[in-house]
């Protein structure tokens, strides 16, 4: 029996959503090609999208932080900037959370179907590291 990509997510306890991926940003998909990584042996494929999604976080919140300097040299009240880095450090995170879920999605699935424990240490790995 050929499980569906939900049914190991079941099988496996991992969270996942039942409805459609939640996009915060419009996007043309006309241009969209798939980017790979390597896990070992596998070969993992990954959307221009799913790229581009996490491109545009990190980039806003490279932003934000050169904003939060500016704020730091031009002696901005402790508790404003306290409040900025708090809001940094959140967008960060959920970037973090973002990656991690398609990882999950694809590159852990795969490696699953395949028999690739190493790939399943590294992400044991990449979690401690990540909720540290």
């Amino acid at each position: 029996m050929n499980m569906t990509e939900h049914e190991k997510f079941h099988a496996l306890g991992i969270a996942h959503s039942h409805g459609e991926t939640e996009h915060t940003e419009p996007h043309d998909h006309s241009h969209e090609h798939d980017h790979s990584h390597s896990h070992g042996e596998h070969h993992h494929v990954h959307s221009e999208a799913e790229k581009k999604a996490v491109i545009n976080r990190l980039s806003r919140a490279i932003g934000h932080l050169q904003s939060i300097k500016t704020m730091v040299e031009t002696d901005r009240d402790c508790s404003e900037v306290l409040i900025q880095l708090a809001a940094v450090k959140s967008a960060v995170n959920n970037t973090g959370k973002l990656v991690l879920k398609e990882h999950i999605a694809h590159c852990i699935v795969e490696a699953i179907e395949n028999g690739d424990e190493e790939s399943l240490r590294q992400l044991n790995k990449a979690i401690d590291s990540f909720v540290k």
